[in-house]
């Protein structure tokens, strides 16, 4: 153990429930989810939302698509993804298990975090699709884990069909993200 980590602070979930603002918590390590989430950023996630949304719909009864919430994966876990699709009722105030698939937004702020801890963090909860959205590039990265890795699976597609659980599908077109 290295001098800092034996002085660090080790949050955990019910400290963080008494936090003001917006945080996540990885490993009882805090970071602050701000400053808010830039215009571009909300319209992509707004609209991402809403295609998930009338995709699943279409191709699953039994999938639903989230904003962010919080996805408590340990005591001194807790995430909140731009988007989270998932294939089980929420039984608590949080989610408790892991999604079937992620979404995060990049901004300048998060960026190194979330194709680094983050990714690192969903591909061992076993997080079947991970999509990585750049609103300065218009670009889409959509990871899928095979034999427990992220492997790119697709860069910047029109369309793409996810095949989520038991006959589950979503057929999402990211034509209309943008704006």
């Amino acid at each position: 153990m290295s001098i800092a980590e034996k002085y660090r602070p080790h949050y955990t979930y019910d400290e963080y429930c008494l936090w003001e603002g917006k945080w996540e918590i990885i490993e009882g390590m805090p970071y602050a989810m701000s400053p808010a989430p830039v215009p571009a950023h909300q319209i992509i996630g707004g609209n991402l939302y809403g295609v998930f949304k009338e995709a699943l719909k279409k191709g699953c009864g039994k999938c639903k698509a989230y904003p962010p919430i919080d996805w408590k994966i340990a005591e001194d876990t807790v995430l909140q993804p731009d988007l989270l699709v998932v294939c089980d009722k929420i039984e608590k105030k949080f989610l408790d298990f892991p999604p079937v698939l992620v979404v995060e937004i990049l901004s300048p702020s998060t960026s190194v975090k979330d194709r680094g801890l983050k990714k690192e963090v969903y591909q061992l909860q076993k997080i079947k699709y991970y999509l990585i959205i750049d609103p300065q590039f218009k670009k889409i990265e959509i990871y899928q884990l095979a034999e427990g890795q992220y492997h790119l699976n697709t860069f910047n597609t029109e369309s793409f069909t996810f095949n989520l659980e038991d006959n589950c599908t979503a057929e999402v077109s990211f034509a209309d993200i943008w704006d």
